[in-house]
């Protein structure tokens, strides 16, 4: 019995550590005000497929930045669409600094998203890139205030996302845990130990991204256009990397539709964890899932077994809810007005079943994203 309880403790103490370090972190992140008096050339690329829903929205957001338009481009990067996204976005662009460009056949074999976005960054002018998507829109002082962020010694800037507010269960659910994994990414980096972001909001020098190869050794995969380059650049130790806490710079997308859709993105997400260069990280992973692992055993063991089973597995479901929604308070008012309790305690009961499910599928299933059936 003995033996059972510490296979159970050694990957809790693991994962409360981990949550202590996002929470140090978060503590450590102040919002930057400050104006950037030196204006950099910015490049913004927005690759994307069939969007064509909302890329007029997000158009007319990047049209109406308070940037000075004299000092960016924007590079909307069509990926092979086969709706009318690419001839809403040429009917509706206003500046002269928008253009719409295709990826061309015999460019180079990478993962679609990462082809567009390496297809954009070689067409662009800028000294600076940001990347996100065509189904966010943007405040007005947003590219101004991700600009803000950078001094000379800055390679990588990770921006908030947040799901836009929905009046449906579900939508709020997707809304928190969306939330807790921008502020785990924003606890890491601030702990410096940048892990996770999303290309939705981020900046980096055209410097930095060709200093160490872009996308060179991970070009396969289908997602990781985020998250492999931070953690290349920060392990350069040539850039800082940063995350950038300001609602002036945070980019709203709509959640999920479906259940089915839902799942697909995070298998999408998940398939991407054991191929990442730190093979530390890839322990703690592990570690941490085997957390997860350890509450149906000791649901099982308690029941078939002893109770101290039982009572393990209530004290670590109990003090995993409390440091959660501590960290999920830190989102107030970044990423949502308020905590609603009933999407809460709804999405930390699903937490346990959804985390296993989706470390199983993204390690060994395939996914489907925008009318494609793509593998890990």
């Amino acid at each position: 019995m003995y033996i059972l309880l510490l296979i159970i403790f050694i990957p809790s103490v693991f994962y409360f550590g981990f949550l202590f370090q996002i929470l140090f972190g978060l503590k450590r992140l102040k919002e930057i005000n400050s104006k950037n008096e030196k204006k950099y050339f910015v490049s913004i690329i927005v690759p994307f497929r069939n969007e064509s829903e909302m890329i007029v929205d997000c158009l007319k957001s990047l049209e109406v930045q308070t940037y000075p338009q004299n000092y960016y481009e924007i590079i909307f990067v069509d990926d092979f669409s086969d709706d009318d996204s690419f001839s809403k976005l040429n009917l509706e662009k206003k500046l002269p600094n928008t253009q719409g460009i295709s990826v061309p056949n015999d460019f180079q074999k990478l993962s679609p998203k990462k082809r567009g976005i390496k297809y954009g960054i070689e067409k662009s002018q800028g000294e600076i890139i940001l990347t996100t998507d065509a189904d966010c829109v943007h405040p007005e002082e947003w590219l101004e205030t991700m600009i803000s962020g950078f001094d000379e010694t800055t390679g990588f800037i990770s921006g908030p996302v947040k799901f836009t507010n929905s009046n449906m269960l579900f939508g709020k659910i997707q809304q928190l845990e969306f939330g807790g994994l921008v502020l785990v990414g924003a606890g890491l980096i601030s702990s410096d130990k940048p892990t996770i972001c999303n290309a939705a909001n981020i900046a980096f020098r055209k410097e930095a991204f060709n200093y160490v190869d872009g996308y060179e050794d991970n070009q396969h995969l289908a997602s990781g256009d985020d998250e492999f380059l931070m953690q290349k650049i920060a392990k350069s130790k040539k850039y800082k990397v940063k995350f950038l806490f300001s609602e002036k710079a945070v980019v709203q997308t709509p959640a999920n539709k479906t259940v089915a859709a839902f799942i697909q993105q995070r298998k999408r997400w998940a398939s991407k964890g054991l191929f990442y260069n730190d093979k530390t990280l890839i322990f703690k992973l592990i570690m941490i899932y085997l957390f997860f692992v350890s509450f149906p055993l000791q649901a099982i063991l308690g029941i078939t077994f002893s109770l101290i089973f039982l009572y393990s597995f209530i004290s670590l479901l109990l003090l995993k809810v409390l440091i959660e929604y501590f960290i999920i308070k830190k989102g107030i008012p970044l990423l949502f007005e308020n905590i609603n309790f009933r999407a809460f305690i709804i999405s930390e009961i699903l937490h346990v079943p959804y985390i296993l499910f989706a470390g199983i599928a993204g390690a060994f299933g395939n996914f489907e994203w925008k009318g494609r059936n793509m593998k890990r």
